[in-house]
């Protein structure tokens, strides 16, 4: 199931990505999360090499390419906006995880069930007392 997926990773066979044969190494998401990690201690660091005085809490200098960050006023609705989309995200995740442990199947295979039949297949066939 895909929700397990993270299971997998430690397996010698590594990750099945997507339902396709090409496997995706454990050893990748083990370089990925040392990447993701220096980066994140750079940043609660307040020091990154050759960069001094970096935001403990949001980023910038390296870790703003574009310079969006440059107009105080835009950063403080870009933070606000960044805030809303990661609680958004959030939500979907967790939507994502109910509907795996309910119906047994992956989002994509319950979308396409709807798609095909959508007043058979949707919540209400999975909810007690709804039949």
């Amino acid at each position: 199931m895909w929700f397990k997926a993270q299971a997998q990773i430690t397996t010698p066979e590594g990750i099945n990505y997507l339902g396709t044969h090409n496997t995706l190494p454990a050893e990748t998401t083990w370089v990925q999360l040392a990447l993701l990690g220096q980066a994140e201690a750079f940043r609660a660091g307040g020091s990154a090499p050759g960069v001094e005085g970096l935001d403990r809490l949001y980023p910038g200098g390296p870790f703003d390419p574009l310079n969006l960050g440059s107009d105080p006023e835009a950063l403080a609705e870009l933070k606000v906006k960044e805030i809303k989309n990661g609680r958004l995200a959030q939500v979907a995740v967790l939507g994502f995880f109910v509907q795996g442990i309910t119906t047994g199947e992956s989002p994509l295979k319950n979308l396409d069930d709807h798609l095909a039949n959508p007043s058979v297949n949707n919540i209400f066939k999975y909810t007690a007392g709804w039949a």
